[in-house]
């Protein structure tokens, strides 16, 4: 058994070299580092995973979108061939890509507004029931969000489907004069929703919206939990009403919650590709394609061009920069002002 007195002399003992002892006693950094190394070093096993998972797949996507990459350069018989523009000039005057665009953008447009509309109306309604009501409907809500992509498709492919979907049995029992059937039927069993563009959209958007305002509303709920009470107080004794509350104090404290669930949904809904492809059962409809699936129809389709789907890809990466940029360089203006 080690000496009291050793004990004593090795807990007085002076530190290693180069290392100090503050007042608390803990040792402090090591005498050569400046402070604002610090906080790098620790960015540098996080930056390192990024860069391996992330930018250069990335790199290799934006080399392949300047070759002609198929079947035999997949296999290692012959090299890939270096192509410069040529994958970009063919998918520009391919008239499925800019039908994949106007519906990625009026998908998007209408995806992105609906859910933050639902998602918001839900996380005020939740700010205003008790603390188990709340809870029980955030968890109730929080299964539709934890549903992966593609069951999401599996279950409102299940919905709209033509003979025995809920959708349509729904519909038949609503009153003509609310929900006609389609003309020439004599009731809504039948009606095909994921054949044609507009009504696959349709079922694209309840399910993309029904999967996604769950995380609107838990995160506008958060916000709304950071306003100080003493606000709302202040205006019901003005005689403010809810309506003009809600746009006075609410949303203009819930900006920042609100630009970046923004920016979250518009990557999102962008390249929404899962629900889709269940929903459609593959690259099938090419009027109904989006550019993620315009991408993956070019890539793996025979004969597979993995130059022209990457090309497509990283047009779509292009546009999601350019408008993420566009909106944050707004939020800050705003910000400023």
């Amino acid at each position: 058994m080690a000496n009291t007195s050793t004990v004593a002399r090795g807990a007085g003992s002076s530190p290693a070299p180069g290392h100090r002892r503050n007042k608390s006693g803990r040792a402090a950094r090591p005498s050569g580092m400046p402070n604002w190394s610090i906080p790098y070093l620790l960015l540098v096993p996080g930056l390192l995973v990024i860069a391996g998972l992330l930018l250069y797949p990335m790199f290799q996507l934006a080399v392949m979108a300047f070759q002609k990459v198929g079947l035999a350069q997949i296999r290692g018989t012959r090299p890939a061939e270096w192509v410069g523009t040529e994958n970009f000039q063919k998918i520009l005057d391919n008239e499925i890509f800019w039908s994949a665009l106007r519906n990625t953008v009026a998908f998007a447009a209408v995806a992105v507004s609906l859910t933050l509309i639902v998602g918001t109306a839900v996380g005020v309604l939740l700010n205003k029931l008790g603390k188990k009501m709340s809870l029980f409907v955030v968890i109730g809500c929080m299964f539709a969000w934890a549903v992966p992509p593609v069951a999401q498709g599996v279950i409102w492919r299940s919905l709209f489907d033509a003979e025995s979907g809920i959708v349509n049995w729904a519909l038949n029992l609503l009153p003509d004069w609310l929900a006609a059937p389609p003309v020439g039927q004599e009731s809504w069993t039948g009606t095909p929703w994921l054949n044609d563009t507009i009504p696959l959209y349709i079922a694209l958007t309840v399910c993309v919206v029904w999967a996604g305002f769950p995380f609107i509303a838990v995160s506008v709920l958060a916000g709304l939990k950071g306003i100080p009470a003493e606000l709302y107080e202040a205006a019901k004794v003005d005689g403010s009403g809810a309506w003009h509350t809600f746009r006075k104090i609410t949303l203009p404290m819930l900006k920042p919650v609100f630009a970046v669930l923004t920016v979250l949904s518009i990557i999102w809904d962008f390249k929404c590709f899962s629900q889709l492809y269940v929903l459609m059962n593959g690259p099938t409809n090419r009027d109904g394609f989006n550019l993620s699936m315009y991408a993956v129809a070019e890539a793996f389709k025979p004969p597979q061009k993995l130059g022209t789907g990457a090309a497509i890809s990283v047009v779509l990466t292009i546009i999601l920069l350019i408008i993420t940029v566009v909106y944050v360089r707004q939020i800050v203006k705003q910000e400023e002002m």
